[in-house]
């Protein structure tokens, strides 16, 4: 067996690979707070190239950038019941606000608020009740606002960048006249979620409905997307939610309409955290490290010179410099190529590998003979092989590569989705498809099950029992049939599978 640079495998241990080539890759690493992790700079780099994808996508789509406190009143989720009993055991609760010299030595809480402060889980509530403010009149309408900002979740079980105690996200609140254009709004911005996971991230996604158990606390329709990873559990990597006037009526977003009748407004809430970085490391990773695409790879190419002495090092580093401008000079995704030279005074197998596991997307190494021949080895990290190529022709086919190993990536992505989606009429087949056939890597098995299902609170022991969740009701591919469980009529399918 071929040695790889991550160990485990991913056949082997897939929870502790995916944990390894983050540390590998130097994204991020744990915290001395429980819980969080701290983000290194190419982990950030990453992310960073997410947000500014994400918000030009929703400038474009007419919305704009805001910020709103990190702390919420608890009266105002105690002001939407629904809302607050889903976040509730979740919440991180500040309930003091300054430090005193403890008798016994250190420090204790002193000053007791008079109201605790939530600090955010989300931001409906807060957000609501200064919308209460700015709506007067149906011409104050519609608003379109987004924040990026971080949120807390109490979780008690984590991992990097899939599931933190705290995690950076944007979140985006608008307020509308009426319902269509409430609904319009949340299915626009879920399609730029797809759209971005599928053209950005190489990542191919199903878009569709929450079932009644998945929905968002309070809202009355979420949509999301789901994504499969290379452990063929599903992972929601956005959502969309339509709030209906749950939220309006709890925080008294009232508005004089045309006709001059006062009618509360219709809202929505959308939003994609630091987990879409997690997605992209589960969905395209190998066992030798990250592999990234191009649209979103901090660095898109890499030189690495190679030389012996001083006199070489002038000339190689005088011939890469030449090389780099000329790549540079390119546009790849309308944009310059990131490129960089690595020159430092490090083995050469070691700086390789270096990239290799940071997923850098094509990897070129130059040397005397290289120069002589005015060549370049190039190393593609969607493929095992590097070859040499003519420097003028690489120079001039540099786009269209990187534009192959975009597009190949998500072809592999969702080739591998396809081979493990199956139709599931019974029960049977169902324990089938989610019991590990390998009790030594319980983690790879299962996949996609499509089946239609009456009720949910049929299905809720069979789920609980096989650790299975209802993903979502597919946007169009959608028709009646059986439950397969109980062969009751229903009317659509979900997918069902495990997950993060």
């Amino acid at each position: 067996m071929a040695k790889t640079a991550i160990t485990p495998t991913r056949a082997e241990d897939y929870p502790e690979w995916f944990q390894q080539v983050v540390r590998a890759a130097d994204m991020a690493e744990t915290s001395a707070v429980r819980g969080c992790i701290v983000i290194k700079p190419w982990g950030y780099r990453l992310w960073e190239n997410m947000q500014r994808s994400l918000d030009d996508m929703f400038k474009a789509t007419g919305h704009q950038n805001a910020y709103f406190p990190l702390f919420i009143p608890m009266s105002f989720l105690e002001k939407e019941a629904e809302h607050v009993e889903g976040f509730a055991k979740e919440c991180a609760v500040v309930t003091h606000h300054r430090l005193e010299p403890d008798p016994d030595g250190g420090l204790r809480p002193a000053g007791k608020l008079e109201e605790p402060l939530i600090v955010r889980p989300t931001s409906e509530t807060i957000i609501g009740a200064t919308y209460a403010k700015w709506v007067q009149s149906y011409r104050d309408l519609p608003i379109l606002i987004n924040q990026w900002a971080n949120v807390v979740r109490w979780e008690m079980r984590t991992r990097m960048f899939l599931r933190t105690a705290e995690f950076l996200w944007q979140e985006g609140h608008t307020v509308h006249a009426t319902a269509e254009e409430a609904v319009e709004e949340t299915e626009r911005m879920i399609d730029v979620y797809a759209d971005f996971a599928e053209n950005w991230m190489a990542m191919p996604v199903i878009v569709g409905s929450k079932t009644d158990s998945e929905r968002f606390p309070g809202a009355v329709e979420t949509l999301s997307i789901e994504a499969m990873m290379q452990d063929r559990k599903a992972l929601q990597a956005g959502t969309s939610h339509f709030l209906g006037q749950n939220f309006s009526k709890a925080q008294e977003i009232k508005f004089q309409s045309e006709t001059g009748d006062i009618q509360y407004a219709w809202t929505t809430s959308w939003g994609v955290s630091t987990r879409l970085v997690g997605a992209l490391v589960m969905t395209h990773s190998d066992d030798d490290g990250l592999v990234l695409p191009p649209r979103l790879a901090p660095i898109q190419i890499v030189i690495q010179p190679i030389y012996k002495g001083d006199d070489q090092r002038g000339q190689i580093l005088q011939y890469v410099n030449e090389l780099r401008d000329q790549i540079a000079a390119q546009k790849y995704d309308n944009q310059p190529i990131r490129i960089e030279i690595d020159d430092r005074d490090i083995r050469g197998g070691e700086k390789k590998w270096y990239h290799v596991k940071r997923g850098v997307p094509i990897r070129l190494e130059v040397g005397p003979k290289d120069m002589a021949a005015d060549s370049v080895f190039v190393g593609r990290r969607d493929q095992p092989k590097c070859i040499g190529m003519d420097k003028a022709e690489f120079v001039a086919k540099v786009s269209d590569l990187l534009a192959q190993i975009q597009t190949g990536l998500f072809e592999r992505a969702l080739a591998m989705r396809n081979d493990n989606t199956v139709t599931i009429d019974n029960e049977a087949d169902f324990r089938s498809f989610f019991t590990p056939a390998n009790a030594k890597n319980p983690e790879i098995h299962g996949g996609f099950a499509k089946c239609h299902f009456a009720s949910e609170a049929d299905l809720a022991d069979l789920l609980k029992e096989l650790k299975v969740t209802p993903r979502c009701i597919p946007r169009g591919d959608n028709h009646p049939g059986k439950c397969f469980l109980t062969g009751k009529p229903a009317e659509h399918y979900a997918i069902f599978a495990k997950s993060y």
